[in-house]
Formats: C-alpha cells, sequence, structure tokens
C-alpha cells in the first residue's frame, strides 16, 4: 500500500463567502515512512465559459479567446522538505479567503454556458401590475383571430430575493374562449461572449401550473413560485457573461392559442 493524501474541510456544507477563513486538515497515510520535498496547499476559483452541444459552430470563435477569469489564487506552505513517519499524519491549515484586486467573488453556479466557481446585494421591492389583451400582446401575426380575454394581476416584485418565493396574483375578468391551463415558466437567460460576439441561450428550469380548466371569472389566483435552488443564482452581468432570468405567464385556450406575457426578474441573495 503507498501512502496517501486526502484534505478535509471543516465546514460541512463548504459554502463560504469572501473574507472568511478556510480552514481543515491534510491527512496524509502510509504504511511506511516517505521522503518529501515540502507540502503546500494553493486554492484557486475561477470562472469558466462552456460549449454546450446547442452552440457548437456558432460559439467556437469568442470560446477560444475568453480565458477563464481567476478570482482567487492562494497558496500557503504547510510543511517544509523533511519525512512523513508512517501511519496518519494531520497537518492544519487555515487562511482567509481574499478575492483578487479588482475581481468579484461569484456565487458558485452551473448553467449550460457559465460555470461559476465561488455576493450579497441590495433588495430593493419592485411591484408591477399588468392587463393581458390581444392587443398586448407582442409577436402575433393574425390578431383578429385570437379570440377577446381580458386577464389582470400584479407580481408583488420582480425583484426578488432568492430564498423567497414570487409571489402575486392573477384574475380572468373574461374570455370567449374556455381556458385550458395557466402557468408559470421560469426561464434562465444565459449571455455570453467577446468582441467577436456574443450568444444568447434561454432555458425554462421550471414549469408550475397555478390553474386547470376553464376557471372562474373575476377570481383571484394566488401566484407563488419557489425559486429552485440547483438552477438559480442572484442575477449578474460581467465582461463576458450575463445571467439573468425571466418568468413567463402562459396561458392555453381552447382550441390551441397560447398566450405568454413576459416579466424579466432580478434575484439577489441577502
Amino acid at each position: 500500500m503507498g501512502t496517501t493524501l486526502d484534505i478535509k474541510i471543516k465546514r460541512a456544507n463548504k459554502v463560504y463567502h469572501a473574507g472568511e477563513m478556510l480552514s481543515g486538515v491534510v491527512v496524509i497515510s502510509g504504511k511506511d515512512s516517505v521522503q518529501h520535498q515540502g507540502l503546500s496547499l494553493t486554492v484557486e476559483g475561477t470562472v469558466n465559459l462552456q460549449l454546450s452541444a446547442k452552440s457548437v459552430g456558432v460559439f467556437e470563435a469568442f470560446y477560444n479567446s475568453v480565458k477563464p477569469i481567476q478570482v482567487i489564487n492562494s497558496t500557503i506552505e504547510m510543511v517544509k522538505p523533511g519525512k512523513f513517519p508512517g501511519g496518519k499524519t494531520e497537518i492544519p491549515f487555515e487562511f482567509p479567503l481574499h478575492v483578487k484586486s479588482n475581481k468579484v467573488l461569484y456565487e458558485t453556479y452551473h448553467g449550460v454556458f457559465v460555470n461559476i466557481q465561488p455576493q450579497k446585494g441590495k433588495w430593493t421591492p419592485s411591484p408591477v401590475d399588468f392587463t393581458i389583451t390581444p392587443d398586448t400582446l407582442q409577436n402575433v401575426k393574425e390578431r383578429a383571430l385570437l379570440p377577446k380575454f381580458l386577464i389582470r394581476g400584479h407580481l408583488n416584485s420582480t425583484s426578488c430575493v432568492i430564498t423567497q418565493p414570487l409571489t402575486g396574483e392573477l384574475v380572468v375578468e373574461s374570455s370567449e374562449a374556455a381556458i385550458k391551463s395557466i402557468e408559470l415558466q421560469l426561464v434562465r437567460v444565459e449571455t455570453c461572449g467577446c468582441a467577436e460576439g456574443y450568444a444568447r441561450d434561454a432555458t425554462e428550469i421550471q414549469n408550475i401550473q397555478i390553474a386547470d380548466g376553464d376557471v372562474c371569472r373575476g377570481l383571484s389566483i394566488p401566484i407563488y413560485m419557489v425559486f429552485p435552488r440547483l438552477f438559480t443564482c442572484p442575477t449578474l452581468e460581467t465582461t463576458n457573461f450575463k445571467v439573468e432570468f425571466e418568468v413567463n405567464i402562459v396561458v392555453l385556450l381552447h382550441p390551441d392559442h397560447l398566450i405568454t406575457e413576459n416579466f424579466p426578474l432580478k434575484l439577489c441573495r441577502m
């Protein structure tokens, strides 16, 4: 059996913020003693751009020009050259997570184009009232063929704390056609690029039904959506990439009319 080396972090959830102390132990195990040329520990944090299958042929030009963005790089010397004895040796370490100058420590996140290896923000509520009719819809080719309808509602805030739900209400005031379903669709929008150009990718990350069937007219329907922890992060914008979020209110009318109203969201973590 040879010599093995393992790094153990003291914090169980492994979630850290800039300026906090990273501590743990390096464990060296082996049956026999072993000579070594010293032991050092390096921590590195990067933001990487990755190609997805759907971007092949579109993204290569600036994929090669956007290098990983390094936000943390620290090295400490733990042990000078010498010999580790047989058995188990534990060497404790502790150092602060200091961000490199002029860099921002982003929250860890994995998307289609953007991977971020580790921010708190200010939150100001921004309520939105909305009215949806055939005349308010965008990108409609045959507006005259749509049945008449009137839908009102509000979102309590489009600026959202990521750990709290998106809330509001919706009321179908009138509709000539019967309603099949009303849904909330959460969309993540990733934009990446550089001087050569930009690519934008929108991905549905959650869809929940808030009403099923031909709902009563004038009835208040609650809007309530919890942000999925694994697929969201605080909204961010940098020189080379952006991660943004939108919510769509989707109403399906008989026979096959699809109505969509879009609302950009700003997510933050308090």
